[in-house]
């Protein structure tokens, strides 16, 4: 069907658009948001004779059949089955989004991370990167990929003053943010999916990726650090020793709390079951409690230190780039292109699975990882730990790093820093594809190792269960 190949048509012009955001001087978002509203527009308009080319009519037939009374099954199917449920989806990656970065932005109207910036003293670019590197890596694993990413570039505009360097850091901080994000179950949405669906085990992730995670890290540094030269200029970095009107202790507190509700937030989720946002809307809650309590007998004068004041400082424009991206792709999920892409190369490559992962992983830097690795999970059976999903975590987590916009780390600081998307792709991108290929050559090797001593998946299992 025509309308079929317009979709794909689209979307990559859409994100060309994007790519050349500073070439046309028209935010992003507003690319994104009219490329997710036109993919779903064509979707409806193509009917549901969409599915005799894709053949994903599984789940329209059911919804006919549940609703047999329905004057217009295709429509409703959309409107109040598949587009609802895409956007619950999206509105749990958004607020959690906008959570997180109010808490960094509360942190930050507090000076908190001065706390960290003061005992960075170096002023070396090499030093200064594996230094800040090795930071996200290990935060990324223990909050994820996303909130480090925010976390990391406040810090940076402490730090780096001159805005081509801060680019190249965050650069290097996205990298860093996917590895660290992709050897643990909680670091990255992608592996939290396989987790909380029983595809991979604690111990199995951590045991098979993060060697390989680390390597994809630490390579990329080593080659950098034969061609990064000079110091930091500390003269133009931002001073933040004036009066704020706030004690010390204010400041303090102001970031333990802040610290502790992101931290919190994989915690909640193992306690609860709930999704991630509500533990960060938990968080925020309990810091918009403290600071109204602390500032409530001037609040006009000092509103700048609530939540209420910080809610209108955070980047609206990056919250509706991720809609608009995360519809678009949604649509193309929904309408079955990225099951029949998963069903292709399952073909072509005959089921050898280190080839079809390293592809999805090259993919998720132009396509959303997530979409991707839920069409790879609904397409195979395979047992918890398999080859297929602990691989996967690896590159479905570090493939994104290939692209700017290929991972929620990417386009939050995309959106932050407003980095070229160009500039991006001759700047970091050949890094980053040598990491992810010396990572996933380190995982074959390794995977060959355990195979060699006869270390099989199963057993894991109790280890999984201690790190449970």
């Amino acid at each position: 069907m025509t309308i079929f190949y317009i979709m794909i048509i689209l979307f990559v012009l859409g994100y060309l658009c994007i790519a050349l955001e500073h070439s046309l001087k028209i935010n992003k978002a507003a690319f994104a948001l009219l490329l997710g509203v036109l993919m779903w527009v064509l979707y409806i308009f193509a009917g549901e004779g969409i599915f005799d080319v894709t053949n994903y009519g599984a789940g329209f037939e059911a919804f006919k059949a549940e609703h047999p009374a329905s004057a217009h099954p295709f429509i409703d199917f959309l409107t109040t089955h598949e587009l609802i449920e895409h956007l619950g989806d999206i509105a749990e990656i958004l607020f959690y989004l906008m959570g997180a970065m109010t808490v960094v932005e509360l942190i930050d109207t507090y000076h908190g991370f001065s706390i960290i910036t003061d005992h960075i003293k170096t002023t070396n670019k090499v030093k200064l990167l594996w230094i800040l590197a090795f930071i996200t890596f290990f935060f990324s694993a223990i909050l994820d990929n996303l909130t480090t990413a925010i976390v990391m570039v406040t810090l940076l505009r402490k730090l780096i003053p001159e805005k081509h360097d801060r680019w190249f850091f965050g650069g290097v901080v996205i990298l860093a943010a996917n590895a660290g994000g992709a050897w643990s179950p909680i670091g990255d949405v992608t592996t939290i999916m396989l987790w909380v669906a029983g595809k991979i085990s604690t111990g199995a992730v951590m045991l098979h990726a993060f060697l390989p995670s680390l390597v994809s890290m630490i390579v990329p540094l080593i080659v950098i650090s034969f061609f990064e030269r000079g110091e930091i200029d500390v003269s133009k970095r931002h001073i933040e020793q004036q009066e704020l009107g706030i004690p010390v202790w204010q400041r303090n507190l102001i970031f333990t709390l802040g610290i502790m509700a992101l931290v919190f937030v994989p915690v909640f989720k193992i306690l609860t079951h709930l999704k991630p946002y509500m533990g960060i809307m938990l968080g925020l809650s309990i810091l918009w409690i403290v600071t109204e309590i602390l500032h409530k007998t001037n609040q006009k004068s000092m509103r700048q230190f609530t939540i209420s004041g910080v809610l209108t400082r955070i980047d609206l424009p990056t919250i509706l780039f991720f809609l608009g991206i995360l519809l678009a792709v949604a649509g193309l999920q929904s309408a079955g292109h990225l099951s029949m892409l998963a069903a292709g190369m399952d073909s072509v490559f005959h089921g050898n699975f280190y080839v079809i992962d390293t592809i999805i992983g090259a993919l998720s830097s132009i396509v959303d990882n997530v979409p991707l690795v839920a069409g790879v999970m609904g397409m195979y059976n395979f047992p918890m730990d398999h080859t297929l999903w602990v691989y996967l975590s690896y590159c479905a987590g570090t493939g994104g790093s290939l692209l700017i916009i290929g991972s929620a780390a990417g386009v939050a600081v995309m959106g932050m820093e407003k980095i070229d998307f160009v500039w991006y792709l001759k700047h970091i991108t050949p890094y980053a594809l040598l990491g992810y290929l010396a990572g996933a050559g380190c995982y074959y090797l390794l995977d060959q190792v355990f195979v060699s001593l006869g270390i099989s998946m199963q057993h894991l299992d109790t280890v999984s269960m201690l790190m449970m």
